[in-house]
């Protein structure tokens, strides 16, 4: 029995649901009961009747799951699989923020710590940013903590987004520049170039069409172009082609690879489940707060 079959054995034995992010290593991936980006799989974090839920992920995606299931054990993966991103926006920044901007409403990126979402009138993904934002009853919005997602929304939205922190960014996608994509159409003529919200926006605005991870497979599926260019982390890839073999998939960079989503291997994996380890715990003040504006998504979208 190879590791991935042990994982898969243990898993059942323990009653036991993996999780696990587009962006891990295929190996991982291969093992998934679900496979998605953030959305998706909150959505199956909220549904599942697992008792035990591993998340192969980051933290804040954990974290999440740990909102919607206070009472199932949530674990993480690889505990230092930490979010750069969601680092970069503290509850004090909001508060702030909060002060300044008085009769806006808060709209957080799931990508961003427990503590923030407790403060968030509600939640977003890439996925359904703009659609959240304009659901909410102020004609401002805060919107973190992600700057290129807020101005993503801004440009498409009748409110007014700002971004909070004003310089917050993913290094995955602000790695992925103009001169690499223009690079990458050279070497693909033909490709359909499919690019991340929270890539910077002049590689935006020269992209055939823009979404989150979910986005892209859809768009894929449904487009006729049989060669495509993806602007996001490089293991995106892998799940694309997996899903559709008939066409081929390129990455605008290959160099665009998540540390902290590497930090998973699947010998973490079947060590945390083996061991039960790197279990996520939450205040249950906090849990309360969050699980407000993180419902509030859901039912939105």
């Amino acid at each position: 029995m190879n590791m991935q079959e042990e994982i898969r054995k243990i898993l059942q034995e323990k009653n036991a649901v993996l999780l696990v992010h587009n962006y891990q290593i295929p190996a991982v991936q291969d093992i998934a009961d679900f496979l998605g980006d953030s959305l998706g799989l909150a959505r199956k974090a909220q549904e599942t009747e697992a008792d035990t839920i591993l998340f192969a992920g980051v933290d804040f995606m954990a974290e999440t799951a740990k909102v919607l299931n206070p009472d199932k054990r949530v674990l993480l993966s690889a505990q230092d699989a930490v979010c750069p991103m969601a680092s970069q926006l503290l509850p004090e920044k909001l508060i702030s923020a909060k002060r300044q901007y008085p009769d806006a409403d808060v709209v957080l990126y799931v990508n961003s710590s427990a503590e923030c979402k407790a403060i968030a009138d509600c939640c977003c993904t890439s996925a359904n940013a703009l659609k959240v934002a304009n659901a909410m009853e102020s004609n401002t919005v805060l919107l973190g903590p992600d700057r290129n997602l807020a101005l993503y929304v801004n440009k498409r939205s009748e409110k007014r987004v700002i971004p909070v922190p004003a310089e917050g960014f993913c290094y995955v996608h602000r790695f992925i520049d103009f001169g690499q994509l223009q690079r990458a159409r050279q070497e693909h003529p033909n490709a359909f170039v499919i690019v991340h919200p929270e890539c910077n926006p002049d590689v935006q605005e020269a992209a055939d069409a823009i979404g989150s991870t979910s986005q892209m497979l859809k768009i894929a599926g449904e487009s006729d172009a049989r060669e495509f260019l993806i602007g996001t982390e490089r293991e995106m890839v892998y799940r694309l082609q997996k899903e559709f073999p008939e066409k081929k998939f390129f990455p605008v960079a290959e160099t665009a690879v998540c540390g902290a989503m590497k930090k998973t291997s699947l010998q973490d994996v079947y060590n945390a489940i083996k061991r039960e380890q790197f279990e996520v715990t939450l205040d249950r003040e906090i849990i309360e707060k969050a699980k407000k504006p993180i419902e509030k998504m859901l039912q939105i979208t």
